[in-house]
């Protein structure tokens, strides 16, 4: 198990695979890691689908709108087009590559768009770069990512179990 150095800027990911443990990047994404860590601290992530996962490229999920089973408007041919109920966010592109475990927000067009949605690379993509908000680096678990089930859309989808801030996870 890798060392959480702050707990602060830690997230820990229970996925129907596995655990995940992502290291944030404030100082790159302030608002992008504030809107993460909301999200978290809700609950509003557990048991959020991995809706649309490409092989060889990556694993997008956060849809808490229709993406979340059990919740009210859980609807698995929609998963994909939500977000959360709070303001799509400014984005806050950068020069940090999209590497293998790199942590990034889902959009649409618009490049202010963002809301909830991320995902999570499998391998390098450097055609996302300064195209897309990177707000954190997968520092554990990627073994666990690389499990999860493919698709577009995936057929009885992996999910995140819980999302948590680890200084939440270990108060």
């Amino acid at each position: 198990m890798v060392e959480i150095k702050d707990p602060e800027n830690t997230l820990i990911m229970e996925t129907t695979k596995g655990r995940v443990v992502i290291s944030l990047m404030p100082d790159l994404a302030p608002g992008h890691v504030a809107r993460i860590k909301e999200l978290a601290s809700e609950n509003a992530y557990d048991g959020v689908v991995f809706h649309r996962v490409i092989a060889d490229f990556m694993a997008q999920t956060g849809d808490v709108q229709f993406g979340k089973k059990g919740g009210a408007n859980f609807n698995p041919s929609r998963a994909g087009m939500g977000g959360s109920d709070k303001p799509d966010l400014k984005a806050e592109f950068s020069a940090v590559p999209h590497v293998r475990g790199t942590c990034s927000m889902a959009r649409s067009q618009n490049p202010n768009s963002a809301n909830s949605q991320f995902f999570i690379c499998f391998t390098d993509a450097p055609w996302l770069n300064k195209q897309y908000t990177v707000w954190g680096q997968v520092i554990e678990g990627m073994d666990n990512i690389d499990q999860i089930k493919k698709g577009e859309p995936v057929q009885e989808p992996d999910s995140i179990v819980s999302l948590r801030v680890a200084a939440d996870a270990a108060a």
